[in-house]
């Protein structure tokens, strides 16, 4: 499982450290692809085989399950952790997070997502308002 939150720099060559948590589960090749909110997901293998196959049972007739497989699967792109650490972002995925300098990562269970620290800040504050009715509409406390 994967929790916390990390702040990094990205270089001009797109390499960032992942924290060493955060590379203990998701070990030395893994996959990143765009998110939701303008943040990378990233996704250890075994995870994307099932999130792969989970995808693979929407209806190719639903003009939305096309939309979401193509721009899910188009965006991906396995990375390798190099030996201090890092990984090397592809341009495409620095641009639709709008990775620059400071970068926040974050552990999200099953996943670590990459957010530009402007974005996530933003995110961050605009759900933070809501969080309490948020967790009301979607969880039950007396479970």
């Amino acid at each position: 499982m994967f929790m916390g939150e990390h702040h990094h720099n990205i270089d001009d060559k797109g390499r960032m450290i992942v924290p060493s948590k955060f590379r203990e589960g998701l070990g030395s090749s893994f996959v990143i692809t765009r998110g939701m909110d303008r943040c990378l997901f990233v996704y250890p293998p075994d995870e994307w085989k099932r999130l792969e196959e989970k995808l693979k049972t929407l209806p190719f007739t639903k003009k939305d399950a096309r939309a979401f497989t193509r721009f899910f699967f188009s965006g991906a792109a396995e990375c390798d952790v190099d030996k201090q650490g890092r990984i090397n972002i592809p341009s495409t995925l620095r641009e639709y997070a709008q990775l620059t300098k400071e970068c926040v990562i974050i552990g999200v269970s099953s996943r670590v997502e990459i957010w530009s620290k402007s974005e996530w800040e933003a995110y961050f504050e605009d759900s933070q308002e809501s969080f309490s009715e948020i967790a009301e509409n979607i969880i039950d406390f007396d479970m």
